[in-house]
């Protein structure tokens, strides 16, 4: 889809279907279909999808269904799969799912098979991770690693970072991951303060080896490994992600331990490409490998499912529908695990950087709204800090709750139950309400009857996963990927380029000269921010 996606048939009989619907309440549309909540559910192994507590009809579906078709999702996706350059402003492919295709599939770009890339660079992250966890990759000293310090930022930081703290669980008990990302001073002198240099290995993620936060933040690792064990030591200390091989060498990285990622790959997507490196050296080879099945998984699914069977196309077609016909314009993911804590933030980058877009593909103003803002955090803290928002506000926000059947721990033996209590509880509490009749059929004072009444009718999905494993975290950030690259396709958007964080990284670098001149530096920016640089330096100094 590249044109007006209100040119549609299907966005015109959306947009009656809505008004027809109206305000149609949820307790209206059970009422309705008793067998809703067996009907409207997905699975696909091992991960449920509940979508029964929507807005929504099975005409709906069928409308939406057809929206997609329309749109060209289908035949957008094998572009996607068969390494088509789709990502048309940047001339490249979008192959992400290459990095965890089966050995027997290949695929080509320019006439070369890249997963023979992937497989050559999965045996040399397998050889290293193994070597790492054995205690056969020794320090300036001989001693074993013990604490793995990942620094990169974006996609270079947030998906290891999100997955080490999920699959904390399974990681190896003697050795501590650690990440750093903020070019802010704070994060890096944290991080150091809990290692010591002769039993620490840094991992530098960056394409380029160029980005600014990261480099700067290498440098000061370097600089506190020197001044500890000495230049020598850098060798056997560090290792690099990225294609830029020269840099790496300049930095004293042995470009032996360079481990390679290609232009094919968008930093938000490539947790499973060697920016995970972090992740399999806490996981292992094998647990990777599971991680890797988990995302393998939900691709096949996406790629063979009908559209009206299909978890994440049905999670994208919700997502258009509120966005675009109910004017939602946020979208919060609630997941009841405590150790997928940053997993909203991992989304907030995979969505609102994907999506966040207001030029088609085509070059012209989009003529819709495009992505929402997403956000989010675990349960039960939310219920205790905005969830007051989410029932009884006047902003109606679409809801995503996730839930983990088996714990990760339950010491007590009565955690777990409160706590998929609590989820299940929230869903249904949304969606219902409590009408004023109730309240005041409990003998609530009549003037607090409506302080205490609950609109519902305030939609969410639940996805249901067995445990949280390398696996179903897999599949967990398959479906999102797949879901915002749906959306993308529809609002005739570029999912996979990122232009907009570009400006802010120009101008910096140009202040950044002007706060460190020894001199008064000529300012030409507007009055605000030539105050504010003026202000810095004079409190500064």
């Amino acid at each position: 889809m590249t044109g007006d996606p209100r040119a549609l048939p299907a966005w015109s009989a959306l947009a009656a279907h809505h008004d027809e619907l109206g305000e149609r309440h949820l307790r209206e549309l059970f009422a309705d279909h008793p067998g809703r909540g067996d009907q409207m559910r997905v699975e696909v192994d091992g991960l449920e999808l509940d979508y029964a507590k929507h807005r929504i009809t099975s005409i709906t579906i069928e409308l939406l269904v057809a929206l997609a078709e329309q749109a060209g999702v289908p035949a957008a996706a094998e572009a996607m799969f068969t390494g088509e350059p789709i990502n048309t402003t940047e001339g490249r492919a979008v192959l992400h799912t290459a990095l965890r295709r089966r050995a027997d599939a290949p695929v080509e770009v320019d006439g070369h098979d890249v997963t023979v890339d992937v497989r050559r660079v999965l045996a040399q992250m397998g050889d290293f991770a193994t070597r790492v966890r054995e205690g056969r990759w020794v320090g300036a000293t001989g001693g074993r690693v013990e604490a793995v310090v990942n620094i990169g930022i974006g996609g270079s930081d947030l998906g290891p970072a999100m997955a080490a703290q999920a699959l904390a669980h399974h990681r190896h008990p003697d050795i501590e991951l650690h990440f750093v990302s903020n070019v802010d001073g704070a994060d890096i002198a944290a991080v150091l303060d809990r290692c010591r240099p002769e039993r620490t290995l840094f991992i530098i993620a960056s394409k380029s080896f160029g980005t600014v936060e990261t480099l700067t933040n290498a440098a000061t690792a370097r600089d506190w490994l020197v001044d500890a064990l000495g230049p020598d030591a850098v060798a056997s200390h560090f290792v690099a992600l990225s294609t830029n091989a020269e840099r790496v060498a300049e930095f004293g990285i042995d470009t032996a331990n360079m481990f390679e990622f290609w232009d094919w790959v968008g930093g938000r997507y490539s947790v499973d490409s060697a920016i995970g490196l972090s992740l399999m050296i806490g996981l292992g080879p094998d647990g990777f490998g599971d991680f890797l099945a988990g995302f393998r998984s939900v691709d096949e699914h996406f790629r063979s499912a009908p559209l009206d069977r299909n978890v994440p196309v049905l999670l994208a077609l919700l997502g258009v529908w509120y966005r675009n016909f109910h004017g939602f314009e946020s979208h919060a993911v609630l997941p009841y695990s405590d150790r997928l804590a940053r997993f909203p933030a991992y989304l907030q980058q995979l969505d609102m950087e994907s999506n966040g877009k207001r030029v088609r593909l085509d070059g012209e103003p989009v003529t819709t709204a495009t992505g929402p803002v997403v956000w989010g955090e675990p349960g039960t803290n939310g219920q205790h800090a905005f969830y007051q928002l989410l029932h009884q506000g006047t902003t109606v926000v679409p809801c995503d709750f996730i839930g983990v059947i088996q714990p990760v721990a339950d010491p007590a033996g009565r955690h777990h139950d409160q706590l998929m209590a609590n989820l299940f509880a929230q869903s249904e509490a949304l969606a219902f309400g409590k009408t004023a009749d109730e309240v005041a059929a409990e003998g609530v004072a009549a003037e607090l009857v409506a302080h205490r009444s609950f609109p519902g009718n305030r939609p969410s999905s639940t996805i249901l996963v067995d445990e949280l494993s390398p696996f179903s975290l897999g599949q967990l950030i398959a479906v999102y990927e797949h879901k915002v690259f749906v959306q993308g396709v529809i609002w005739g958007v570029n999912s996979f380029d990122q232009w907009g964080v570009e400006l802010g990284k120009v101008l910096a670098a140009d202040i950044v000269d002007e706060l460190e001149s020894t001199t008064e530096p000529v300012l030409g920016h507007d009055s605000s921010t030539n105050a504010l640089i003026r202000r810095y330096r004079a409190r500064r100094d």
